[in-house]
């Protein structure tokens, strides 16, 4: 470990009370900062440069995972040492994990969504949230949507704060790595897609048709953007208006249906495997 903070600072410490704040979602808008707890989100957010802005922890846990305090250091990033009580007192959830960075926002505009683009060989894959209120849902979407290699998740309408802390947790450090889009209409995120060329497509339970018959019909092979629903109410008509194709997910079993992020999961690997499919030529 390169470096070990020479006290603790106390409940009362001006940048402390600073991060406590950010608790509240109109603090954190206010200053474009957001809390990321636990070693795993903390090295993510470390991974991203400039995400960053400081770090609290207890002794034990600075111990346990000195890289964490290499990686701030090399970067430059404020360490700071707190009690176990301190550090409840910031973190969000009823037994910390002795970590809390606190981190600028990471979203962007929706028009820029797609220029930064990694490859250019596999067609783009973008998720759309439509008033997506769940927090947990929004976090493991996000999550799914970075294992799949989707090119950014879009948080539309009246869908929960990205920086929620439940949805931060529930992305598991995935929230570092995909581009995020927040605070625009599903109407404006629907018509940014079909400009850049993207297929948009409304996963229902009253689809037209099934994924896997529109897999087999090649829908899926090209640039692509996926609209999902609202937990309990899904799509309105209105929203599904705006696609190019509604699709459902076929229930083989007896299950009445599947929840958000299954449904997510499902969809978006079945279309990079078509995308990924075409460009590797099987």
């Amino acid at each position: 470990m390169s470096r070990t903070p020479a006290s603790e600072v106390g409940a009362h410490n001006a940048r402390v009370k600073a991060a406590r704040r950010l608790r509240k979602r109109a603090i954190r808008s206010r200053e474009r900062l957001f809390l990321a707890e636990g070693p795993q989100a903390v090295r993510e957010a470390l991974g991203r440069p400039d995400s960053v802005v400081e770090v609290f922890a207890t002794a034990d846990c600075a111990a346990r995972n000195g890289e964490l305090v290499e990686a701030a250091d090399a970067q430059g990033v404020g360490w700071y040492a707190v009690s176990p009580v301190v550090l409840s007192s910031i973190a969000q959830t009823v037994t910390p994990q002795g970590v809390v960075a606190v981190c600028r926002f990471l979203d962007r505009e929706i028009g820029g969504l797609l220029a930064d683009r990694e490859s250019t060989a596999v067609p783009p894959l973008v998720v759309v949230c439509a008033d997506v209120r769940d927090p947990g849902n929004a976090g493991t979407v996000i999550r799914c949507a970075d294992a799949a290699g989707a090119d950014g998740v879009v948080l539309a309408g009246s869908s929960v704060d990205p920086y929620n802390g439940k949805c931060v947790r529930a992305s598991a450090g995935s929230l570092f790595h995909v581009p995020i889009v927040a605070g625009v209409s599903v109407a404006e995120a629907v018509g940014e897609l079909r400009r850049a060329g993207l297929t948009v497509v409304a996963a229902d339970g009253s689809g037209d048709t099934d994924l896997h018959r529109t897999d087999d019909a090649g829908l899926f092979a090209g640039p692509t953007g996926w609209l999902f629903g609202n937990e309990a109410w899904g799509l309105p008509a209105e929203v599904t208006a705006l696609a190019d194709a509604v699709v459902r997910v076929p229930i083989y079993g007896r299950a009445e249906s599947l929840n958000l992020a299954t449904a997510a999961a499902v969809c978006l690997y079945t279309t990079t495997r078509a995308q990924r499919r075409v460009v590797e030529g099987d």
